[in-house]
């Protein structure tokens, strides 16, 4: 995918996230996010997307600390949420595709700009997903190839940092497949980050398989995993310690 197509999922993902949180209401349970509120997901969306477009504005060479939540509540806040995505989106749009800027994890991005348009578009559609879950009905669906490219980025971006507690005392070998595309990951877990690589590179302890949006969902909480083959123990590794920190 190309940065425009990732600008442009971040604005229809973006959208759809106020249109659903304003339907269900600020005081809303996310049934995706146990113990949050829709106006915790808006403000905790919306203050990423600010920090982002902030990094991307100025260039920033380093990290910088996020900024605190709005004190807003109800219209004011999905008002608020409109705003940080519609800026973060302008400032995407219009920024050089030399931009040079401080990037968080080394998956696979053609520049500091292919970077922060994938990374908050993904952001987007997960959390754009929690709040339809808040309001309830049918979610939208998630194109095959766009869950292809957040699926990568899951495995061979977030979970390449140190940061990543997917570990296991001895090697072991976790395949992901995608059965609606040719996609297919193999994860090397150890005592370190695990090791992450496209294709299909022999036996597997576990094999968690499904759809590209089946699996976007699952490995970042969501839903359960549609099918587990081998051992179920690496399954349940996965949804206990993948949460990202």
């Amino acid at each position: 995918m190309e940065t425009t197509d990732f600008v442009d999922a971040l604005d229809r993902e973006g959208r759809l996230l106020a249109a659903a949180a304003e339907e269900a209401g600020t005081a809303a349970e996310v049934p995706a996010c146990p113990g949050w509120r829709t106006r915790d997901l808006l403000r905790h969306t919306g203050v990423v997307h600010r920090w982002a477009a902030g990094i991307v504005a100025d260039g920033c060479a380093a990290p910088r600390p996020m900024g605190g939540p709005p004190d807003l509540d109800g219209e004011a806040l999905v008002a608020w949420y409109r705003d940080s995505h519609r800026g973060l989106v302008e400032i995407l749009a219009g920024a050089p595709a030399d931009l040079e800027c401080w990037t968080f994890h080394p998956g696979p991005a053609a520049s500091p700009l292919a970077f922060w348009a994938r990374r908050q578009a993904h952001e987007t559609a997960v959390h754009r997903y929690d709040a339809e879950s808040a309001r309830g009905g049918t979610p939208t669906a998630i194109g095959a190839e766009f869950a292809v490219d957040g699926v990568d980025e899951l495995l061979r971006g977030f979970h390449a940092r140190s940061r990543s507690r997917v570990r296991t005392e001895k090697p072991r070998v976790l395949r992901v497949r995608a059965t609606d595309t040719e996609a297919v990951w193999t994860v090397r877990l150890s005592d370190a980050a695990p090791v992450a690589e496209l294709g299909d590179s022999g036996e597997a302890d576990t094999e968690l398989a499904g759809t590209a949006e089946q699996l976007y969902l699952a490995l970042w909480n969501r839903v359960p995993v549609p099918s587990v083959t081998g051992d179920p123990e690496l399954a349940g590794l996965w949804r206990e310690t993948s949460a990202i920190v």
